[in-house]
Formats: structure tokens, sequence, C-alpha cells
């Protein structure tokens, strides 16, 4: 895992949308090799980004929590 992508699970204040966008662009800037994609490559990097985007926010939702399970 990315050492600077930092846990976005906290069950007392959840991740911004933001905070989430931000752990997606440096997920796909370490599985690229780019910090910034030539204008060839940008649409491809920025829906890579809203991809996992997306898909972090449906994994944060559907976690369930020990205190969840004992509710």
């Amino acid at each position: 895992m990315c050492r600077s992508i930092k846990q976005l699970r906290n069950e007392e204040i959840p991740a911004t949308p933001d905070e989430i966008a931000a752990a997606a662009r440096q997920f796909v800037r370490k599985v690229s090799g780019y910090r910034k994609p030539s204008r060839a490559n940008e649409a491809a990097f920025e829906q890579a980004i809203s991809e996992i985007s997306a898909a972090t926010e449906k994994l944060l939702h559907n976690l369930v929590t020990s205190s969840q399970k004992s509710a």
C-alpha cells in the first residue's frame, strides 16, 4: 500500500469526498508511475480516479464495524 495514503475508515468522523479523491489520486499516481499524466493520458488518469473514488465510497459505506455488530 502507498504509505502516503491515509486510512479513511473512522466511525466518528467519516471521510470527506475530498479525502477520498486525494487517496484515489495517490493510488493512481503510484500504479501508473506518473505524478502528472501527459495530455494524451489525462482522461484515463481522471477516469481512474473517479472510478476508484466511487468504489472507495461504496466500500466505506458498506463496511460493518464491531460496534454495529453488537447494536
